[in-house]
């Protein structure tokens, strides 16, 4: 039950981005820090450490959704790679 409804937060989040809706951002992180605050323990560990960590497309994969869904993960252009740095 906890997992569907992280996912469902999870959804509302990604369209709140989308649209560029402030408001159901807010609304959709509040949840999730609130699902994740009151059902840690019962939650896989990997799954806390991903939204702990706020890598929502990555917790989304994890309860089973299509990653493509959530879109690509945030990463600085060129990634986060160092190679060919000093």
């Amino acid at each position: 039950m906890i997992e569907a409804q992280l996912k469902d937060a999870l959804i509302r989040f990604n369209a709140g981005i989308k649209a560029a809706d402030g408001a159901a951002i807010s609304v959709a992180l509040n949840e999730l820090e609130s699902l994740l605050a009151a059902h840690r323990a019962e939650l896989n560990p990997r799954l806390v450490h991903f939204l702990e960590g706020r890598s929502y497309a990555k917790a989304f994969a994890y309860l089973g959704g299509d990653g493509s869904a959530m879109g690509p993960a945030a990463s600085p252009p060129g990634g986060c790679s160092t190679q060919g740095k000093a």
